[in-house]
């Protein structure tokens, strides 16, 4: 890893964000727009929502790192609203450009982000934790959003996710 973090509990954190920042990518790689919103009659997340919501989770946490951001997605995702049945969500390709907006400023600020601010409390309706408690969340979620993403290319009939 190219980037050293200021604050040394972030490391390994930081690591997954690089990972991560590839793997989304690579889980949408020749996903057409069509299969991006199919829920297979289920009423489980799609595609096209799962990487709505990671894009607004970076989005989200660029915010509580001083970073004003606008992206071009995020309209569906406000309040971390859950997935709204029959709405058209935007294309792959405009989730993976907010994705690469600001995946680099993101990483900049995490690097940078000093014990103090990691220390942080963030207020949330019901709940409070820190800063660096979203961060370790955020690095969860998204683990777990492109595994969804892996699986679900495999439901729609798409060879596995690349990791290379």
């Amino acid at each position: 890893m190219s980037v050293q973090p200021k604050c040394s509990k972030l490391y390994g954190f930081m690591v997954l964000y690089d990972m991560q920042t590839d793997f989304l990518v690579r889980a949408l790689d020749e996903i057409k727009e069509a299969d991006a919103q199919k829920r297979l009659d289920t009423k489980a997340n799609h595609i096209a929502w799962i990487t709505g919501s990671v894009v607004s989770g970076r989005y989200y946490l660029a915010s509580l790192l001083g970073i004003d951001a606008e992206f071009l997605t995020g309209e569906l995702f406000k309040d971390n609203h859950g997935i709204i049945d029959d709405a058209n969500y935007p294309s792959l390709a405009d989730f993976k450009k907010d994705w690469e907006s600001i995946s680099p400023s993101l990483q900049e600020a995490l690097s940078n982000a000093s014990e103090e601010k990691l220390n942080q409390k963030i207020e949330m309706p019901g709940m409070e934790m820190t800063l660096f408690d979203m961060v370790s969340f955020t690095s969860y979620r998204e683990a777990n959003c492109i595994g969804q993403i892996a699986l679900w290319r495999r439901l729609l009939g798409y060879a596995g996710m690349s990791y290379m």
